[in-house]
């Protein structure tokens, strides 16, 4: 029994997608084993760093001063 095209062309339709996903398995194997096994990908900088990101223990009256640019006057 003869294929027609159609039959030819979803074969090499599919051996080319799942050479796709053999290509792209292999990637991602290869970046876990570039990647160190400590590295979570996040590096956490200095806690006073990220303390001053939140304003913790800095007083309210701090806070109101710098975020006025007379030094805590409205309106001079």
């Amino acid at each position: 029994m003869r294929r027609g095209r159609s039959t030819f062309t979803k074969r090499q339709k599919e051996h080319t997608r799942q050479q796709r996903q053999r290509d792209k398995a292999e990637r991602k194997n290869q970046r876990r084993q570039e990647k160190p096994a400590g590295d979570s990908g996040y590096e956490m900088a200095e806690p006073r760093e990220h303390a001053a990101l939140f304003n913790v223990g800095v007083e309210e009256t701090e806070i109101a001063e710098e975020s006025t640019p007379s030094g805590g006057r409205i309106g001079e």
